[in-house]
């Protein structure tokens, strides 16, 4: 296979991205994606592993240059539940599924790396792992893959994968060590009350009433149990409680998230909603019960990984591009690589120079900029060259 530079496969890249863009597919319903992918990976000699983490794909590239380490390159292709409102002529065909993450555009850059590195494979050392993980936006597809032997099949010494912004200008290249992204954690909590006729709320327990303080006592948490240099959120995203206005209702919910960059921190989140909620129930004469997923780790940076991305980086958009990445409290399931193995999680502007055109991730507007794709490619094959040379 002949030689080929980033810029000779950037049109590829946009074509992929723009057939992934327009049929999105949710977490572990990838199907189609996942076919495609596998089609495209064989098509440059790749013999891609399909059903890995359910719907996830992985392909090895062994190198001809000799021995040396083993890094994996991840992307996530799932979409969101989010109804797209852009006028894109390749906009999503499948109502009430979008790309709203970027997560197409990241097949699509992996996609192009196959393609490149396997050009230049008979001098690479080592190895590479081209992983297309599912399922990031509920946070379960890296675990799901990792529990298929994603790490150990064959086992992998380091870890990159990017993420396109839209709102950081294209151009720019964010990275920093140390924490990066936060821990993840969501809760539920049920509130067990006794319902009746809406006229006689005194012959009632109303969950309505508990949840709401409820409620308002979690705003609490952060501001009055973590000391001002300690960070964290605790967030109710969903509250839910009967059908009509005339009937309190038996039970009432609460869904939410909470967010922070130390283990210990989110255990005291955790025990403190507990807390709150079930005292509070119990004062009202109810009762809470609750439920907390497995908290999802920090992305953490590993240092020499950091700096060896941002002088791949500084090659493609100069060094006055380059620039830290300040600490996020979401959320991303490439820690469940980050944890295992030294990994680099990086992010790629790919905002428009009109900033009327810019909207942020999970909006059904969510734009980006497609010559940003060129500069996300060459900092990551970059960046895996250096890596496989030591650094």
């Amino acid at each position: 296979m002949a030689e080929r530079t980033t810029s000779g496969v950037t049109e590829r890249v946009i074509a992929w991205r723009r057939e992934f863009h327009a049929r999105p597919e949710l977490g572990f319903a990838e199907e189609r994606t996942a076919a495609r992918v596998a089609e495209i990976l064989r098509g440059w000699g790749y013999t891609p592993r399909t059903g890995v983490g359910r719907t996830g794909v992985v392909a090895e590239l062994v190198g001809g240059g000799g021995p040396g380490p083993t890094v994996l390159l991840r992307a996530d292709m799932d979409a969101l539940p989010v109804q797209e409102e852009t006028d894109l002529p390749f906009a999503s065909q499948t109502p009430g599924v979008m790309h709203a993450c970027g997560h197409d555009a990241h097949t699509a850059i992996l996609l192009g790396a196959a393609e490149v590195l396997a050009a230049r494979a008979a001098r690479l050392p080592g190895r590479v792992v081209f992983c297309f993980q599912p399922n990031e936006e509920a946070t379960v597809g890296a675990l799901a893959m990792i529990n298929d032997g994603l790490l150990s099949d064959p086992p992998v010494d380091y870890a990159l994968g990017l993420h396109v912004q839209s709102l950081t200008p294209t151009g720019e290249i964010h990275v920093s060590p140390g924490p990066v992204m936060a821990s993840c954690r969501e809760f539920d909590i049920t509130i067990h009350g006794r319902g009746g006729h809406a006229a006689h709320p005194e012959r009632t327990v109303d969950p309505v009433v508990v949840a709401a303080h409820v409620l308002t006592a979690l705003q609490t948490i952060v501001s009055r149990n973590l000391a001002a240099r300690e960070v964290g959120v605790v967030s109710v995203g969903h509250l839910r409680a009967g059908h009509i206005r005339n009937v309190i209702p038996e039970t009432a919910e609460l869904s939410g998230t909470l967010r922070c960059y130390d283990p210990e921190i989110g255990e005291r989140l955790a025990a403190r909603v507990t807390q709150l909620a079930e005292q509070l129930a119990a004062g009202f004469g109810a009762r809470a019960t609750l439920r907390f997923s497995e908290p999802v780790p920090p992305v953490v940076n590993d240092a020499r990984l950091a700096e060896i991305v941002a002088t791949a980086a500084a090659e493609v958009v100069g060094a006055a591009g380059v620039h830290e990445q300040e600490p996020s409290l979401g959320g991303e399931d490439f820690s469940q690589l980050a944890s295992r193995v030294p990994g680099c999680f990086f992010f790629v502007g790919a905002g428009a120079s009109e900033p009327e055109r810019n909207y942020p991730h999970h909006h059904p507007r969510f734009w980006l900029d497609e010559a940003s794709f060129e500069l996300a490619l060459r900092t990551l094959v970059g960046a895996a060259e250096r890596v496989l040379a030591g650094g």
